[in-house]
C-alpha cells in the first residue's frame, strides 16, 4: 500500500472505511461551543477540535513518508501533556496509523477589497460575483471564474454555489458580473453571464460539491485559455487527482499559485453563511513557500502542472490548506464539459 498511488480508485475498502468511521466518529457536525469572552481558547475535545478526517501519507519530523494513514485535522494541535487521556486521539484507528494536521478553520473562501480588472474576452482565473439583493442590498462581493463549460451546445461560467447562487439564495436567471461588484461597481455595463444552474448545498446532510454555472450571454465575452500563468488547457477531460500530485490555479485574490495534493478523500466541516456544512471525500492541497490560496480563490480551477488537465474546484480553505471538490464530481452533478 506504501508505494502504491493514491488516489480514489486506488483506496482500500479498509481504509476508506477506517476514514468514513473516523469520520462519524470524531468529525461533529456542529461546534457546539458557546461564545466565550477570552483572549485565546483551544479545545482539546476532538468533539470541537477536528475539522476533517481524511486519507494520505503520514508526516514524521516535518518530511512526508511512504506511510499512508488516517489523517486528523485539527483546529488547533495541542501539546499532548495538555490534553486529557479520554481525549486523545488515537494514534491507530482500527489497525491504520494516523496524523494529526493543523489547519484552523476552514471557511467558505469569500473575498477581500482588492483591485481586480475588467476583461474581454473574460477568462478563468478571473473576478466575477452576483448582485446582493433584499437585506443584503448594498453588499458587494466577488470570487473566482473557474472554467468555461458547455452542454447541449450553450457555454457556461463555471465557479461554486456561494459565488455563482449566494448559497443556494440567488434566482435562476440573475445577472453574474465580470469583474465582481466588490472589484468594480458597474453593474449595467459588465453583466457576461446569467445564473442557469447550481447544486443546491444542503445543511442537514453531507454535500459533495459547492458549484453552480451560468449561461454566457455571448460566446464572444469569454475565452477558455485561463489567466497566467495556467494558460491553456491541453484537454478538458478531467485527471484524477492523486495524493502528492503538483498542481497549480490562478485565483481572483492570489493570482498564479501551485502545490501539492496532501488528500483525496477528505471529509471536512466548513463555515458558510448559512451554517457549518459538511462535506465528504475532498481534496486538500497545501502550497510552498505561501499559501495556494485565499478568500476570493473560490471557484479556481485547480489543473495538473505537467499534463495541464483539470483535477479539482477550489471552494473553501483555512489559509494554510485549500479543499476543493473532485472536477470530475463537478461536471457530472451538473451535466458539462470543460472547454479546453
Amino acid at each position: 500500500m506504501a508505494t502504491l498511488k493514491l488516489t480514489r480508485e486506488t483506496i482500500s475498502d479498509s481504509l476508506l472505511s477506517a476514514k468514513n468511521s473516523a469520520a462519524a466518529e470524531f468529525l461533529s457536525p456542529d461546534r457546539a461551543v458557546a461564545a466565550t469572552a477570552t483572549a485565546f481558547l483551544a479545545h482539546s475535545n476532538p468533539r470541537h477540535n477536528v475539522v476533517g478526517v481524511g486519507l494520505g501519507h503520514k508526516v514524521v519530523k516535518g518530511k512526508v513518508s511512504s506511510r499512508v494513514c488516517v489523517r486528523f485535522y485539527v483546529e488547533r494541535k495541542i501539546p499532548k501533556q495538555s490534553i486529557p487521556s479520554n481525549f486523545m486521539l488515537p494514534a491507530k484507528y482500527k489497525g491504520i496509523p494516523t496524523d494529526v494536521i493543523e489547519t484552523g478553520l476552514f471557511r467558505a473562501f469569500a473575498s477581500v477589497p482588492k483591485e481586480r480588472t475588467r476583461i474581454r474576452p473574460a477568462r478563468p482565473g478571473c473576478s466575477v460575483g452576483f448582485a446582493f439583493s433584499g437585506p443584503q442590498a448594498g453588499s458587494v462581493m466577488a470570487g473566482t471564474f473557474g472554467a468555461v463549460v458547455e452542454a447541449g451546445g450553450k457555454q457556461f461560467v463555471l465557479s461554486n454555489n456561494h459565488v455563482l447562487a449566494n448559497e443556494n439564495a440567488l434566482p435562476i436567471g440573475s445577472d453574474i458580473f465580470q469583474p465582481g461588484l466588490l472589484d468594480k461597481n458597474t453593474p449595467t455595463a459588465d453583466v457576461i453571464a446569467k445564473l442557469s444552474n447550481f447544486i443546491t448545498l444542503k445543511t442537514g446532510a453531507p454535500n459533495q460539491v459547492d458549484c453552480a454555472i451560468a449561461e454566457v450571454t455571448s460566446n464572444k465575452l469569454v475565452s477558455a485559455v485561463v489567466m497566467p500563468k495556467v494558460g491553456k488547457l491541453k484537454s478538458g477531460q478531467p485527471l484524477a487527482a492523486a495524493v502528492s500530485m503538483k498542481v497549480e490555479k490562478t485565483g481572483r485574490t492570489t493570482g498564479f499559485t501551485s502545490g501539492t495534493i496532501r488528500d483525496i478523500s477528505a471529509n471536512v466541516k466548513v463555515q458558510y453563511e448559512i451554517g457549518t456544512l459538511t462535506f465528504s471525500d475532498q481534496i486538500i492541497i497545501v502550497g510552498g513557500a505561501s499559501s495556494f490560496s485565499d478568500a476570493g480563490d473560490s471557484g479556481s480551477l485547480i489543473v495538473e502542472q505537467s499534463a495541464k488537465r483539470p483535477v479539482g474546484l477550489l471552494f473553501a480553505g483555512s489559509g494554510s490548506h485549500t479543499i476543493a471538490n473532485h472536477i470530475e464530481d463537478v461536471l457530472d452533478q451538473l451535466k458539462v464539459s470543460i472547454v479546453a
